[in-house]
C-alpha cells in the first residue's frame, strides 16, 4: 500500500466512496490526519439517477465522478482501489482484495473506520433468480438492464409469431418502491419514443407491469401522493398490481401465486441485502445484515468504528428505521466526521438526529411526488417534476455532469428521444430465451 502516514497521527479508513463515505472524507480535509479511502471502484455514482442509465436516459458517465478527482484537495487523504473483504476489530485491521487480482490480499491498519460499503439486492432466498431479473445497483447493473431492454425490441422485430413478439414486448418490474416506479414510468415513454424506428413491431404495444407485494406502491410516501403515482403509471399505461407477491422465476415465466405472466425481460427492483462484510463485525445485525448502531453511529463496544449509510440500521425519533437514501447518508457522514474529530480532541460526541427535508419520486415527463419536510409540502405533478429535477441536477457531483444531464433532459423533454440507446455486450449472461 502507498504510504502517506505521518508518524503519530491518527489513522481514519473509509470504506465506501458513496454519499456518506465521500462526505466523511471531505468533512476531514482539514483534520491532522492520515485519510484513507477505501473503494472498489474509482468512481462515486450517483445512484438515484442510475435507473436513467438503465433506461438509455444517460451515459454512464454523466451521473459518476472520478473519487480521487473529487478528492484531490484533501492532502491528508489516499484513495485506495481495492475490496474490503473483512474487518479485524481486535487488531485494528482492515483487509483488503485487489479488484484487477494483480497483487495479493494486504491489511490497512486504522485508529478510526467508518464503514459505509451500502448493500446489494435481495432476493429473499432465491439467488437463482438474479440471472434472470437483474438488480440495479451500479453501473454493471444498468448497462445489463439497458442492454435486455432494448435487445427485447430488437428481438420482437424479428419475433416469428405473435405470441412471441408478444412475450418480448412484456416487461415486468418486481418492486414497487421509487426505483420500480421510476423505470416502469420511463420504459413506457421512451417505447412511445420509438414507435417509428421499427418496421414489424408498433412498440406502442409495449406492456410494462410492475407487480408489488404489499398493498400499496410507494410505503414510504403519503398515501394520497401513493395513489396519485399510481394514476400517474396507470395514465402511462403501466399494469400496476398491488398484493402481488412473485412466487417464482424460470426462464420466461413470472408466478404470481397461480397466475403465470409470459415474459423475456424481468428486472428487479424489491429488497436489499447489506454488504457481508457486516458479519466481520462481531455485532448484533438485522434479518437484512445491517448493523445495528449506537446513537452517534459507533457499534457497540467499539467507538472507534462508525457505520453509516444502507448498512446501518439506526431509528428516527419515531421509533422507525431510517430509510436508505442518499440524504441520510450524507447527514451520517457529517456527524460521523465531526465525531472522528471530537473524539479525537478529548470533547463530547454528537448524537446522529435525521432531518427528513423530504422523499421525491419522478414518474414521468412532467409527472413526480414530493413529500417535503415530514409531509408539511405535499405536491405532485408538473411542479414536483420541476422540483425533482432542480433537486438532482443540484447534488450531482461536478459542473460537467449538470451541464450535460441537464442537455440530455432537454433534448429528451423537446424529441421524445433518448441519446444513449446502445446495446453493448457484457459479460453477465444472456437474456432469457
Amino acid at each position: 500500500m502507498t504510504e502517506l502516514a505521518i508518524d503519530g497521527l491518527p489513522r481514519v479508513v473509509v470504506i465506501g466512496g458513496g454519499f456518506g463515505g465521500l462526505m466523511v472524507a471531505k468533512k476531514l480535509r482539514r483534520l491532522k490526519a492520515n485519510v484513507t479511502v477505501i473503494d472498489r471502484t474509482n468512481y462515486h455514482l450517483f445512484q438515484p439517477l442510475l435507473y436513467q442509465v438503465a433506461t438509455a436516459s444517460l451515459a454512464p458517465s454523466d451521473i459518476a465522478g472520478v473519487i480521487r478527482h473529487i478528492l484531490r484537495n484533501n492532502s491528508n487523504t489516499i484513495v485506495e482501489l481495492a475490496e474490503a473483504r473483512e474487518v479485524d476489530v481486535a487488531a485494528q485491521i482492515v483487509t483488503c482484495s485487489d479488484p484487477s487480482g494483480r497483487r495479493s490480499d494486504f491489511d490497512i491498519p486504522f485508529d478510526y473506520l467508518v464503514v459505509a460499503s451500502g448493500t446489494r439486492h435481495s432476493y429473499f432466498g432465491h439467488p437463482e433468480w438474479e440471472s434472470l431479473a437483474p438488480g440495479l445497483k451500479g453501473i454493471e447493473d444498468a448497462l445489463e438492464m439497458r442492454r435486455r431492454f432494448l435487445l427485447a425490441f430488437e428481438e420482437a422485430e424479428r419475433a416469428a409469431t405473435p405470441e412471441e413478439r408478444d412475450e418480448w414486448l412484456t416487461f415486468v418490474i418486481i418492486g414497487a418502491g421509487p426505483t420500480g416506479c421510476e423505470l416502469a414510468g420511463v420504459m413506457q415513454e421512451i417505447a412511445h419514443g420509438m414507435r417509428r424506428d421499427f418496421r414489424r413491431v408498433n412498440t406502442h404495444d409495449t406492456s410494462v407491469i410492475l407487480l408489488e407485494a404489499g398493498p400499496r406502491i410507494l410505503p414510504a410516501f403519503p398515501e394520497s401522493l401513493a395513489m396519485r403515482a399510481k394514476q400517474d403509471l396507470t395514465n402511462l399505461r403501466v399494469d400496476v398490481r398491488t398484493g402481488s407477491a412473485v412466487t417464482k422465476i424460470e426462464p420466461g415465466n413470472v408466478y404470481v401465486g397461480d397466475d403465470v405472466i409470459r415474459t423475456r425481460t424481468i428486472f428487479w427492483a424489491a429488497g436489499n441485502i447489506a454488504s457481508p462484510i457486516s458479519k466481520s463485525l462481531g455485532v448484533p445485525l438485522t434479518k437484512t445484515g445491517q448493523v445495528i448502531v449506537e446513537r452517534d453511529l459507533s457499534i457497540p463496544g467499539h467507538p472507534n468504528i462508525f457505520v453509516i449509510g444502507d448498512l446501518a440500521h439506526a431509528l428516527q425519533s419515531d421509533g422507525h428505521p431510517l430509510p436508505g437514501v442518499a440524504q441520510v447518508a450524507m447527514q451520517q457522514g457529517r456527524v460521523t466526521a465531526r465525531n472522528i474529530v471530537a473524539s479525537i480532541e478529548r470533547r463530547p460526541r454528537t448524537a446522529f438526529n435525521y432531518f427528513n427535508k423530504g422523499d421525491l419520486a419522478v414518474i414521468g415527463r412532467g409527472k413526480a411526488i414530493v413529500n417535503l419536510f415530514g409531509g408539511k409540502i405535499q405536491l405532485a405533478g408538473r411542479v414536483a417534476w420541476m422540483i425533482w429535477l432542480g433537486i438532482h441536477i443540484t447534488y450531482l457531483i461536478g459542473f460537467r455532469n449538470r451541464l450535460s444531464v441537464l442537455l440530455q433532459w432537454a433534448y429528451a423533454y423537446f424529441t421524445y428521444q433518448r441519446g444513449a440507446r446502445l446495446i453493448t455486450k457484457t459479460p453477465r449472461s444472456d437474456i432469457t430465451r
